[in-house]
């Protein structure tokens, strides 16, 4: 399927000439952690920006947080922050977390009217509480309403720039080409010109795991429950790199900030209390790749504390129904130049702050 899929041609001014993946820093990782930074469930504002701050100037190298910030912003910019609510309000990003990022924003000259917090789904994201997260000024945006088996709605969503591949539901017609794409949101192709990623640390049944990589493959094109349909009929290995491959969203998409002061090892991509934990970290880079890389190893070694076997190996429970967790994609996104895949080659560097 990978030599089936057709990237749409980008036409939008927004789109910059440098790709924004894998950024300035291919394969470095930075991994805050602070023991305090959540107490009875709730994120503590002040460990969490200490970690921001450490976060961001270790991922830059500059000497402060304002400087950091504007290593990849700057007055002018249009910057789009994509949030991850699908894990409902106890398993997404806290407001702590948006607002350090807005800090940031600002003190590298970007307005509150020039920032859009978005998600695909307004529904969803009003189910996680973040619209009320969101202060006066900074706008919200959606691609569509709610969730539906559908997904071919296009309203929100830009007929020139979309992933096509030979992958359709049953009864659809493989002849029309509208059925064997996916379109980019006109959020992230008419709106913005850089890309703030705000994934959340969590297992996924078809994908394996729901970092950086997936928050954007499925979180910013129409018709993608044809990639995981049933446990058996799966296709989110090549899927999400080849969604994340395109144009508009490679060359936007400059920073990714991981949450996972909570996560989740298995069941996901719900929030299973019994298979939640507090990590305490938070995870900066510019290589989605590296990150997710990064990010797996951390499920993992949850999932072995628990007795469990990896992502990659774990067979279909109760919780977790899919036949194969694909976790590939993480390795074919490094194959599409998306990231640093190779263990030897990603710089990981830890810090405990607090």
């Amino acid at each position: 399927m990978a030599g089936a899929a057709v990237l749409g041609q980008h036409h939008s001014n927004a789109a910059t000439s440098k790709p924004g993946m894998p950024g300035p820093f291919p394969g470095r990782v930075i991994a805050v952690e602070h023991s305090g930074c959540i107490l009875q469930g709730a994120y503590q504002a002040e460990p969490i920006r200490k970690m921001m701050e450490k976060g961001m100037t270790a991922l830059t190298g500059a000497p402060a947080w304002t400087d950091a910030w504007r290593t990849f912003f700057e007055k002018g910019d249009v910057v789009g922050i994509k949030v991850c609510p699908v894990g409902g309000a106890n398993l997404c990003s806290d407001a702590t977390v948006l607002h350090g990022i807005l800090d940031g924003l600002k003190e590298a000259g970007v307005p509150a009217g020039d920032i859009i917090v978005f998600n695909r789904y307004r529904q969803e994201t009003l189910d996680a509480r973040i619209d009320k997260w969101v202060p006066p000024g900074v706008r919200m945006a959606f691609a569509s309403e709610a969730y539906n088996n559908t997904q071919l709605d296009m309203e929100g969503y830009d007929p020139d720039h979309f992933m096509e591949i030979a992958l359709i539901k049953p009864g659809e017609n493989l002849n029309d080409p509208h059925y064997r794409r996916s379109y980019v949101c006109k959020i992230v192709t008419r709106q913005i010109n850089k890309l703030i990623n705000l994934p959340v640390l969590k297992h996924h049944q078809s994908a394996g795991v729901t970092i950086a990589l997936k928050n954007m493959s499925h979180g910013m094109v129409n018709n993608v429950n044809r990639s995981h349909l049933t446990p058996t009929n799966n296709a989110c290995g090549i899927f999400i790199p080849s969604v994340v491959s395109l144009a508009v969203i490679r060359e936007k998409a400059v920073l990714h900030i991981c949450d996972a002061v909570k996560a989740s090892y298995h069941g996901g991509p719900g929030a299973r209390p019994q298979y939640m934990w507090e990590h305490k970290t938070m995870y900066f880079a510019t290589d989605p790749v590296a990150l997710d890389k990064t990010g797996l190893k951390a499920i993992d070694a949850r999932r072995a504390q628990a007795g469990m076997a990896s992502v990659a190996l774990s067979k279909p429970d109760k919780d977790s129904s899919y036949f194969n967790c694909q976790v590939e994609h993480i390795e074919i996104a490094g194959s599409l130049g998306l990231g640093v895949f190779d263990d030897q080659k990603i710089d990981v560097r830890r810090f405990a702050v607090g």
